[in-house]
């Protein structure tokens, strides 16, 4: 089974699946990054439990291919795979990852890290933290995908 370059995953992700089906998309890459985002075990002095993740999938997968095209006005050779997770996730599992293919590590980085910014900007997925003591829901889209602003201080943080 081929594995789509964008997905929202129920269960866990598979960094080596996501690889193959982006490394099938470049010519010859001459970098290829992985990103992993992991549950962490403490967040603003809190022990977390475990993450709970729900998106709107059909805007979500949309949002990542927006994102790829966007990172390819920046860096034209660049392909990426982006999969997060739904779901209960376990402190110390993946809740997304991202694989970017790039002819050159700079570029490969760049892409990289402006997909986790942009995911964070306009992907419709929210989390809730379960921690001792309480929940809360954190994060979630926090700007129009059209909002430039937004997509220059994504691109300031890729550079960086």
């Amino acid at each position: 089974m081929q594995v789509p370059p964008f997905a929202i995953v129920s269960g866990p992700l598979s960094l080596d699946a996501l690889h193959a089906a982006i490394a099938r998309r470049v010519e010859t890459p001459g970098a290829i990054v992985h990103f992993l985002g992991i549950v962490r075990g403490r967040n603003m002095g809190r022990t977390v439990r475990f993450l709970e993740y729900e998106a709107y999938e059909t805007l979500a997968v949309k949002a990542f291919a927006r994102i790829e095209d966007e990172a390819r006005e920046l860096w034209a050779d660049a392909r990426l795979g982006i999969h997060h997770r739904v779901g209960r996730v376990a402190v110390g599992e993946a809740s997304i990852a991202i694989v970017a293919a790039a002819p050159h590590r700079a570029e490969a980085y760049a892409a990289s890290r402006y997909a986790i910014e942009r995911v964070k900007q306009i992907a419709p997925i929210w989390k809730h933290e379960h921690f001792d003591g309480g929940e809360v829901w954190v994060e979630g889209a926090s700007a129009r995908p059209d909002d430039e602003e937004a997509r220059a201080e994504a691109r300031r943080r890729a550079c960086a």
